[in-house]
């Protein structure tokens, strides 16, 4: 191995991958294996589960499946407690399920608030609660990545999504009490803050794309005139999980291609 791969090698770890079953999710799995972690996958949609599965074993690595609901307590405890049994102690978490309910501030529903507060910010803690302890018991450090967005710094001027930016808000600065709190543990609490990407949450079915005035919004709120692209994110990800990053935590890292430099 060469000196530049030892800084990135993630080979014997245990990594956790929230949201998993789309989008960025199948992105940031597919980057831990290459580094060389071993992965656990969950989300709700089991089919696709393992369908990225078989992907990432094709990698070299251990890939583990697990279907769960994260607003539920118990659900996300009982995920936890199986992929230590299976693969072993988490040492990457990567929080990235997100909802993003829409609707005008004045119309939006209670349900909807509660539920993506559940789901963005109380389930990120929760999950980072149940690993950490493991990791300060049994000594040696830990790397918790939290998926954020240019929304947790700035308003959406694009969608209705009040309760999306105010619990994006939330993760940006639990990263960061995180991050004292357990830096005495040598665990490291980061988050990254994508822009636009295309995903599920705003590709329209019909034309398999962004709609072209959501599209066009989004290009030109960014310096760089376009949104993300595959594997944009992979860098990032890695460089948090990796041994190079020891002595980088509680920052907010932005992948906005200039979003929030204007």
């Amino acid at each position: 191995m060469s000196e530049l791969e030892a800084l990135f090698n993630l080979k014997g770890k245990v990594a956790l991958v929230t949201g998993a079953s789309a989008g960025l999710g199948v992105e940031f799995a597919k980057a831990m294996a290459k580094a060389g972690a071993d992965v656990a996958v969950l989300a709700r949609r089991l089919d696709r589960l393992e369908a990225l599965a078989r992907e990432v074993q094709a990698l070299g690595v251990r890939c583990l499946p697990v279907a769960a609901d994260l607003s539920d307590n118990d659900g996300i405890e009982q995920a936890v407690t199986r992929i230590e049994a299976e693969l072993g102690p988490v040492d990457i978490l990567i929080n990235n399920a997100g909802v993003a309910p829409l609707g005008a501030a004045e119309r939006h529903k209670a349900a909807d608030w509660e539920g993506a507060l559940r789901v963005n910010l109380t389930a990120p803690f929760l999950l980072a609660q149940r690993v950490a302890r493991v990791m300060i018991e049994r000594g040696g450090g830990g790397r918790i990545i939290n998926i954020g967005s240019v929304m947790g710094e700035a308003a959406n001027p694009i969608f209705n999504t009040v309760s999306y930016t105010a619990s994006k808000g939330g993760v940006h600065l639990m990263t960061k009490q995180l991050a004292i709190e357990w830096a005495k543990h040598d665990i490291t609490v980061n988050c990254i803050a994508p822009a636009w990407f295309p995903t599920e949450m705003n590709i329209d079915p019909r034309v398999g794309d962004i709609k072209a005035d959501h599209k066009a919004r989004m290009e030109a709120f960014t310096p760089m005139n376009r949104v993300g692209r595959e594997g944009e994110l992979t860098a990032a990800v890695i460089f948090l999980a990796s041994p190079a990053a020891s002595y980088v935590t509680g920052t907010v890292l932005p992948v906005d291609g200039g979003w929030l430099a204007w």
